[in-house]
């Protein structure tokens, strides 16, 4: 570009240096002078070159006008290359945002869901007569889960007339209580105490709750020789639990102490994986005792048959020493009949003294 605009500038400056000597050689003298000869061919001279000038700043332009169009294509294209990879892009931003939007809104229902199902189990726990209800329900499902039928019983009837939630019978009869029952409001309370005196205050509601709690299963579920020695105590809740254990171990002692155990839905788990593992142990042994006896029986039964092939081969013996004599007693017979053939009667000879034969002896067994 700068050096077009000087080309031009001295096009300019030629054409007006041509146009003062042209001024000037019609300002002189006639054509006749040798001087303005000289001048005018000069002039002329000079207006060939600037003739040469422009064409060359024609040229110039025609050639910068095709490289500016280049460029500009140039640009052009890779302008709309760009606009091109920009656009998909952004289109590809969109779609995952989209897709993203999406998965805020599922997570968001969920939440919605969640959030009415929390309310709810809020409310079933608010009331006592419910909360009950959602114990049992959940002890019952995990008795099930892991026993199987037969195994235990809901609403057992005891001999003294008590009827605890859930029975699990074990191998000697003796029935493991299982109470589903559990005094929430003092440790619901405890936990919304904001100041220390409150907080002492639910504290010893806790506890006096809970004892009671405990107490009332000792004594009405713990029969000695009808149930086991230990009953447990079921807390719907983990984090309950959890807290008991942290801030009333005095408690949960004296729970031990009263044979009463409080389980949480975890440790129910593992105690119903315990007892399906002794009723299985129980089951084994009585299959085990059971073959044994009837391993006992088929040994008798097979002394008994040997007993009965060794007399049996006595007997075999017996007809093989009787079948012996009666082959010898059928010799003997033959050979006197071979005799008796070969004797010869003829009326001119003396005949041969009569020959008595030897009287048979009785073999064995009254054969021959």
């Amino acid at each position: 570009m700068e050096t077009a605009l000087l080309v031009a500038l001295g096009l300019v400056v030629g054409l007006a240096i041509a146009g003062l000597a042209v001024f000037i050689a019609r300002s002189r003298k006639p054509e006749t002078d040798p001087a303005a000869q000289m001048a005018d061919q000069r002039i002329a001279e000079l207006g060939a070159r600037v003739q040469q000038m422009g064409e060359l700043l024609a040229r110039s332009q025609t050639q910068l006008q095709s490289s500016v169009h280049e460029r500009l294509d140039a640009v052009s294209a890779h302008l709309g290359t760009s606009m091109q990879t920009a656009t998909k892009h952004t289109t590809e931003n969109l779609q995952r945002l989209n897709e993203r939007l999406a998965i805020i809104d599922r997570a968001q229902t969920n939440l919605t869901d969640l959030a009415s199902q929390v309310t709810s189990l809020r409310d079933v726990l608010s009331n006592k007569q419910t909360r009950g209800a959602f114990g049992q329900g959940r002890m019952e499902s995990i008795i099930q889960d892991g026993l199987p039928k037969g195994a235990y019983e809901f609403q057992f009837t005891l001999k003294n007339g008590k009827r605890p939630d859930c029975v699990v019978l074990l191998p000697d009869q003796r029935p493991l209580v299982i109470d589903a029952k559990f005094p929430l409001e003092s440790i619901t309370a405890f936990r919304d105490s904001k100041t220390e005196e409150e907080r002492k205050f639910a504290g010893q509601r806790v506890r006096q709750d809970v004892m009671k709690h405990i107490n009332d299963i000792s004594e009405k579920y713990i029969c000695p020789g009808e149930t086991q020695d230990t009953a447990l105590m079921f807390v719907p809740s983990e984090s309950v639990y959890a807290e008991l254990h942290d801030g009333f171990d005095d408690v949960v002692q004296k729970g031990y102490r009263a044979q009463v155990m409080m389980v949480s839905p975890t440790l129910l788990m593992l105690a119903i994986e315990v007892i399906r593992q002794i009723q299985k142990d129980s089951q084994m042994r009585e299959a085990t005792d059971l073959i044994r006896s009837e391993v006992g029986q088929m040994l008798k039964d097979v002394r008994l048959l040997a007993d009965r092939v060794k007399k049996l081969q006595t007997h075999f013996g017996q007809a093989g020493e009787d079948l012996n004599t009666i082959l010898t007693s059928a010799n003997k017979i033959e050979k006197r009949a071979v005799r008796i053939e070969e004797l010869e009667f003829d009326g001119t000879e003396t005949p041969p003294a009569t020959v008595i034969p030897a009287p048979l002896r009785r073999v064995q067994g009254g054969e021959f």
